[in-house]
């Protein structure tokens, strides 16, 4: 009788260190990683991909926004590209017909030069000829001037060619993340803002429980630590995951009313970050379970 007394207390006691191990150390939600995608340009939207709930690739297009307006408006701008660049090829041509009149005029200022010695030609004629090298060398140099500001003009063109580009590159909206579209905000045939927001995308491939533990458990724990995540699978079951400390606070707080931890409600505690690799089940908002 004494020996069977002996098995039922180390059944009992074997059981209640079992289930002492299984207990939760923290509580929380999971949170997935959430972009809202905006327009980032004015206009119809002609194009609206993604259906709620699909999956979207990082570069996918999600919406594309009309951009006639910018069409036109380069098209312009390319006009008046043609024109000033005409005028700068006007202005070379110019000095090269001024630079041709001043190689004709050395040549016969090099002769006058020779008569001179002889007493062929006068200081007249000489100087009459420097003179108007003089003259044409302030004219290339008066061209020159303006040149440059003819070029600062195809210089504004180009940078508003650039920003039209840009603009148009930014009527097409791409996601900026692989994930799943949550919500949408807009429908294709809608007109649309800059800064207006078009879809929700979240990163379900990792979620994160957020829980907070006591001070006497934060000395236990390191970035990086390997342990097990919780949800409930029914009345009684349990979903269980691997996670990895990803975050822990260096700040205490008061605990938040929705969590409950083994303290008391008014003692301090650190948020914990958990990274868990989501089988699909995981959802955000879903509450959840650490052991350490």
């Amino acid at each position: 009788m004494k020996y069977k007394t002996l098995i039922i207390i180390a059944i009992l006691f074997s059981a209640g260190c079992k289930n002492k191990s299984d207990q939760p150390d923290a509580y929380g939600n999971f949170e997935a990683t959430e972009v809202i995608v905006s327009a980032e340009t004015s206009g119809r939207i002609l194009q609206f991909n993604p259906a709620e709930g699909t999956e979207i690739e990082k570069g996918a297009e999600i919406a594309l926004i009309d951009t006639t307006i910018f069409h036109l408006q380069k098209a312009e701008i390319n006009a008046e590209m043609k024109s000033v660049t005409s005028r700068i090829g006007s202005i070379n041509a110019q000095n090269d017909i001024l630079d041709q009149q001043i190689t004709n005029l050395n040549v016969n200022i090099a002769r006058i030069e020779n008569m001179l010695k002889d007493d062929a030609a006068t200081k007249k004629q000489y100087d009459d000829l420097t003179g108007q090298t003089a003259v044409l060398r302030k004219q290339i140099a008066a061209n020159n001037t303006q040149n440059i500001s003819v070029a600062a003009e195809l210089s504004v063109c180009q940078s508003k060619e650039a920003t039209l580009n840009e603009q148009i590159f930014r009527s097409s909206v791409k996601s900026p993340l692989k994930g799943t579209v949550i919500e949408k905000y807009s429908e294709a045939g809608e007109m649309t803002a800059i800064g207006k927001p078009l879809v929700k995308i979240a990163d379900l491939s990792i979620v994160k429980l957020k829980v907070y533990v006591s001070g006497a458990q934060i000395g236990s724990l390191k970035l990086g630590q390997q342990c097990k995540v919780r949800t409930d699978n029914g009345k009684k079951g349990y979903n269980t995951f691997g996670g990895t400390i990803s975050y822990i606070s260096d700040k205490a707080e008061f605990t938040p009313k929705i969590i409950q931890t083994k303290e008391e409600r008014v003692t301090f505690v650190y948020a914990v970050t958990i990274d868990v690799k989501n089988d699909g089940t995981l959802k955000s908002g879903m509450p959840g379970e650490a052991i350490f």
